[in-house]
């Protein structure tokens, strides 16, 4: 055996069920090992591609995943995913080759790569060493949530390995969370049992504890909101307002603008999640709850940080309180039912083209409930991200942290295989879905029955609808209409084009019969900005 097997091996055995990745000779021995070992490899097309499947599947199944790609240019390849996991603090392990011969034509410094986007970089140093490299590669990954660049010498791959060391690895556990000080436990029962119009916004950080900030908000009367990143976190919950950020309904800005204190549960509080600040009054007492000390106060002053897990806290600051009501009563709650979800707009279709909220209200009604959604970058984005109900946290996957197009269609298969018994739906622009054509091809292969919409301007919106009022020339930015639907068929997808809302009864028929391969909509959508992209490219 040599190390670039035992590292594989190792890694498997460490707890990695599934890696994702492009072979080329650099990590072919490495990704065999994680075979042997017992992880299943899943082969995309583009190292890019299968960066962000291991991402999508790391955030959806909450396991580490692991990317193998060749090194230099197939690392460089898989640079935007590496750096969008990197940025949503995702644990990841990137195992690539390294040339460290200058002169080699895949020489690259992958070190200063990795930092530059964001993610840690972990050298396997010799034969000897390779274990305890990996272990702490793998370490980092799982405990301190970070994505990992595991960088392979070429010469060290091929040294002899010893394999009767690999017999003594087990599985690595997360450790313990710390724990909230009992002074700011105390603190924070304070503010709450004063607090007559509370609001928890629950981001990434808070994704496992759905039960104890469900049961603090019950005793303090507070109104429950979710990151983008954490759609679905409350579900079925009569006191969910939806998500907080670019993406809020009118009402749900309303709500937030009106609390007398927000706690952050395991949010950033940046731009996105607060609307660039305007959703936090002046007179708005902000808390902050993070692992990180560091994170408390990074985007937004806090009157109160927290170093602490979200579970742990909440549930220790609900048995200082008693029961009140807060910012609930029986008005309110109605006036939630009635008016949270994004469904009332003017209808703009035409005869060639469907206003694209339409669009998306009739695919919530034809998706299956029990449903798992990827959705790429774009003007299109808030669209399919609030008008497509899911059922938790773990039906929706949003891979916007670098806020690039083209990793919806990954995203989604990431998604789905962490997620096998739901119904997958991929959301993307069409110049993302072009982007990233060539994991249709892995759709196919991996038989996933997956709806695959493509919200079709056949243009970069986002540009034009920003920059052509002002009189600006968009011919860099639109494109013929292309045929998607015909050019899905050819990668062994069936496809349908859409052009009004009677055009979606076919999809509705082949949705509810059952999928019998991955389908494309081809939605050709009437064009004009999103209310999130005026908002965003105010800040550009």
């Amino acid at each position: 055996m040599n190390v670039a097997q035992a590292v594989g091996i190792a890694l498997a055995r460490f707890g990695v069920r599934r890696a994702f990745g492009v072979v080329g000779s650099g990590n072919f021995h490495v990704t065999n090992g994680l075979v042997r070992g017992g992880a299943e490899f899943v082969a995309a097309r583009h190292e890019g591609g299968a960066t962000t499947m291991a991402d999508a599947y790391a955030r959806c199944s909450g396991e580490v995943a692991v990317v193998s790609v060749h090194q230099g240019c197939g690392l460089a390849n898989a640079t935007t995913g590496l750096g969008e996991a990197a940025k949503s603090r995702t644990p990841l392990l990137v195992v690539t080759g390294e040339a460290t011969d200058p002169l080699s034509n895949f020489h690259i410094d992958q070190d200063a790569l990795a930092r530059s986007v964001g993610a840690v970089s972990v050298l396997v140093r010799s034969a000897a060493t390779a274990l305890a490299d990996v272990r702490r590669a793998f370490t980092l990954a799982r405990r301190d949530r970070r994505t990992v660049l595991v960088r392979l010498p070429l010469d060290i791959q091929n040294a002899p390995f010893d394999e009767t060391l690999l017999d003594d690895l087990t599985l690595i556990e997360p450790l313990p969370y710390p724990r909230a000080a009992d002074a700011d436990v105390q603190a924070l029962a304070a503010l709450l049992r004063g607090a007559s119009r509370p609001v928890f916004l629950c981001g990434r950080g808070a994704r496992s504890a759905r039960a104890e900030l469900i049961a603090l908000a019950d005793r303090c009367g507070a109104l429950l909101a979710e990151g983008a990143v954490a759609k679905g976190l409350f579900t079925g919950e009569p006191w969910s307002i939806g998500v907080s950020g670019g993406f809020s309904s009118p009402l749900t800005t309303e709500l937030i603008q009106g609390a007398d204190v927000v706690v952050g549960w395991g949010s950033a509080l940046n731009d996105w999640t607060t609307a660039h600040g305007r959703l936090l009054s002046p007179g708005t007492t902000l808390v902050q709850v993070d692992l990180e000390s560091a994170a408390l106060g990074r985007n937004r002053p806090v009157h109160l940080g927290i170093v602490g897990d979200v579970a742990g806290t909440a549930a220790a600051v609900a048995d200082q309180l008693e029961v009140h009501s807060g910012y609930r009563s029986e008005a309110l709650g109605t006036k939630i039912s009635e008016e949270i979800r994004w469904r009332a707009h003017e209808d703009v279709s035409t005869a060639d083209a469907i206003d694209p909220r339409v669009l998306s209200a009739a695919l919530d009604d034809i998706v299956p409930a029990d449903r798992v959604v990827g959705v790429d970058s774009g003007n299109f984005m808030g669209y399919p991200t609030m008008y497509l109900d899911v059922p938790d946290e773990n039906g929706f996957c949003f891979t916007q942290a670098f806020q690039s197009i083209g990793l919806g269609l990954a995203t989604a298969v990431g998604a789905a295989l962490a997620q096998p018994d739901r119904f997958p739906v991929a959301a993307c622009g069409d110049g993302g879905f072009l982007m990233s054509i060539a994991e249709l091809e892995t759709v196919v292969r991996l038989n996933l029955k997956m709806l695959i919409v493509v919200y079709n301007d056949h243009a970069y919106g986002a540009e034009v609808y920003f920059f052509e009022p002002d009189g600006h020339p968009a011919d860099t930015v639109t494109f013929p209409d292309t045929d998607l639907a015909a050019i899905a068929r050819g990668y062994g997808c069936d496809g349908i084009t859409v052009r009004t809302k009677e055009d979606l009864a076919e999809v509705a028929a082949k949705v509810s019969g059952g999928l019998d391969r991955p389908l494309v909509v081809d939605a050709k959508i009437a064009g004009f900005s999103s209310w999130w992209l005026q908002a965003a490219m105010t800040h550009h």
